[in-house]
């Protein structure tokens, strides 16, 4: 194996106070723009990863390249369009702005870090951001995910990604990584935080239902965290907004392919909740800090519809937190506590 080049000196600032430490923060990704060809890129990029789909390589290549890459791509163009803004992405649009107001966070605490947003999949990639991260002469690097509950196929990917990088360098950067912060209090807060203005400004449902992103049930069933993650997130936010267990519930979104994925199941969740009565009701995805297609398009438009035409009369989607100052000030906490050792940049 070659290893890559390693950055000139030149290239390092001649001038000016120069950040001893970096923060690389990772989302999932998205297409670059809500075209065909575009979202067939991501998707294969996306499915293909071995994290996110656990089924032999031989099958499923013949199923994502056969059959899920000719179809789906034109049928989620349409969705991604339907949720693009002037600005792009609303994934990447918040994901750029949440690194660029932690960066701001850090510096006025006395931090000098600089933050990369970056995608899994998709651009700017992981490795584009660490070659930047390095050609700068930094050399202790801070991973923090857009997920705060752990998975093997969110988190474990995104560590991955930054392995393959490692392997073709010659020096290798100091690493630290925060795999979860579902059960941190900052984060906690901040969720709540945003519901309580939400109800003040709009009034309470009946129920609020916390959508969190489905996985296979198989899963969790070796060894993945992720659904306690997601059930002790649901119960320490019920906890401090005061509720009862009969005044929320929790449920699983984005099922893909036909095996058992987490339940219950978000829409048929909504479904059920419009025939029996509830009236309104208020919907969090307390697992997304970025509103994205999985919130605005199908849970606020197909998941709207559905709790409606099944008989509810109001449907209120809470916004993700997005550029929330409650929401960057708990990222800034959870970085802090993870870069508190003196080599880190203090």
């Amino acid at each position: 194996m070659r290893f890559a080049p390693e950055p000139s000196i030149k290239t390092a600032p001649k001038s000016g106070p120069s950040a001893q430490s970096a923060i690389i923060f990772c989302n999932l990704g998205t297409p670059d723009a809500p075209t065909t060809s575009a979202v067939r890129r991501y998707l294969a990029e996306f499915l293909g990863d071995h994290r996110v789909v656990e089924i032999p390589r031989p099958i499923w290549w013949l199923i994502l390249h056969g059959v899920i890459l000719r179809t789906r791509p034109a049928q989620s163009a349409a969705k991604y369009a339907s949720v693009w803004t002037k600005e792009g992405s609303p994934l990447a649009v918040w994901t750029h702005k949440q690194a660029l107001m932690l960066q701001g966070w850090l510096a006025q605490r006395g931090q000098n870090t600089k933050v990369f947003p970056a995608m899994r999949y998709g651009n700017p990639s992981i490795p584009s951001q660490l070659d930047a991260i390095k050609a700068q002469g930094i050399q202790h690097i801070l991973v923090v995910t857009a997920y705060p509950q752990y998975s093997a196929t969110t988190v474990a990917s995104v560590f991955d990604a930054i392995y393959t990088w490692s392997q073709r360098q010659r020096v290798i950067p100091e690493f630290r990584f925060i795999n979860q912060y579902h059960d941190h209090p900052a984060y906690i807060a901040a969720l709540a935080s945003r519901i309580k203005r939400y109800w003040m400004q709009n009034g309470r449902g009946d129920q609020l239902l916390m959508s969190f992103h489905g996985i296979p049930a198989r899963n969790v069933e070796l060894g993945d965290p992720y659904a306690d993650h997601c059930q002790e997130t649901a119960r320490l936010l019920a906890d401090k907004l005061g509720l009862q267990k009969e005044q929320y519930r929790v449920s699983f979104q984005s099922r893909l392919g036909r095996a058992k994925w987490l339940e219950p199941y978000t829409e048929p969740t909504l479904i059920e909740m419009g025939k029996s009565g509830v009236k309104r009701v208020d919907v969090l995805c307390p697992g997304f800090v970025s509103d994205c297609l999985e919130t605005l398009e199908e849970i606020n438009m197909e998941a709207r519809e559905a709790f409606l035409h099944a008989g509810g009369q109001e449907f209120h989607y809470i916004p993700c937190m997005n550029d929330d100052p409650e929401w960057i000030t708990a990222l800034c906490e959870i970085s802090q506590e993870f870069r508190s050792a003196p080599h880190c940049g203090k």
